[in-house]
């Protein structure tokens, strides 16, 4: 085992909280809200949701 200990200036990515992006930001960048899975044949041609 390596007894080495690194240390950086700066705290790691996953330790620091993302910056806030107002709603429609978020929408020009992204686009609209999609469903996880996406809509079946049916659904689709029914339109049902």
């Amino acid at each position: 085992m390596s007894s080495l200990i690194f240390r950086s200036s700066r705290p790691d990515n996953w330790t620091l909280p993302r910056p806030h992006s107002d709603p429609d930001m978020r929408y020009r960048q992204h686009g609209p809200i999609q469903p996880m899975d996406p809509p079946t044949f049916w659904e689709r041609l029914l339109g049902v949701r």
